[in-house]
């Protein structure tokens, strides 16, 4: 499958304050960046490696009032959908070292705080059969509101309110993963079917000895995501990043097959 990504973002910011962005698709384990080109009209760019190595981000600084710019970029996916079931946890003292971190607690997913009732829901089953519990109750439980929540929200917040979007879904589900020793990470990223259009949160669990990517809004599967990189959750993996208020003017993003 191939995808067609297009963004345009138009945001008004402080002149010179440096804005980091993480919204270019990564060439990773199955997917294929076919071509990618971004253009910030009157800006510096300086590319970094993205969180865990995963993807790129760039700063990008001008001197004008507006950050604006246009991304596209075209995508081969070949990358399966998990079948969960027929997938095992590894033993925490198996894990690798850079999975370790994915089984801690983060800002957003207090999962320390979700392990009694993870074991109360969730304790009789096993690996990707826990997993696929988590995402069924987490589809069942919450209902999906914009603007229902903010930059502050965590997965616990989302627990209590049952409530939220994207975001707070995929908080959610790496916060039980978590609270069941099963390492989960944030991820963003672009899908054809994510109503309405926008930047994509979901979470990918580490079964099989790899990661597996899940969406409990029900908006996108593996095999159909484009991913920009990952994280231990929101505050690794924001879109845009500036160190005063910016304003949004306009944004668009389109993402088509074909």
């Amino acid at each position: 499958m191939r995808l067609n990504i297009k963004v345009s973002m138009d945001y008004a910011i402080d002149p010179g304050d440096p804005v980091l962005l993480a919204i270019t698709a990564a060439q990773t384990h199955g997917q294929s960046v076919v071509e990618s080109a971004l253009e910030v009209e009157n800006a510096t760019l300086r590319w970094i490696e993205g969180e865990g190595k995963l993807g790129q981000r760039v700063w990008a600084t001008t001197d004008d009032a507006r950050l604006k710019l246009q991304y596209h970029a075209k995508v081969d996916l070949t990358r399966p959908d998990p079948l969960l079931q027929r997938l095992g946890a590894t033993p925490m003292h198996e894990l690798p070292g850079d999975v370790v971190t994915f089984v801690r607690p983060s800002r957003f997913c207090p999962s320390d705080l979700l392990v009694p009732f993870a074991d109360k829901q969730f304790g009789h089953l096993d690996g990707g059969d826990k997993i696929a519990a988590i995402l069924d109750w987490t589809a069942a439980s919450l209902a999906y509101v914009p603007g229902s929540s903010n930059v502050t929200t965590t997965a616990i917040d989302t627990f209590l309110s049952r409530e939220g979007v994207c975001r707070d879904y995929a908080h959610l589900v790496c916060g039980l993963a978590r609270a069941a020793n099963i390492p989960a990470r944030y991820t963003t990223g672009y899908g054809a079917d994510v109503t309405p259009p926008d930047f994509h949160a979901v979470a990918e669990v580490w079964l099989g000895g790899a990661w597996q990517l899940v969406d409990a809004t029900g908006m996108s599967v593996a095999a159909s995501l484009v991913v920009i990189g990952s994280g231990r959750d929101a505050g690794d993996m924001a879109f845009m990043e500036t160190g005063k208020p910016a304003h949004l003017i306009y944004q668009s993003i389109d993402v088509s097959e074909g």
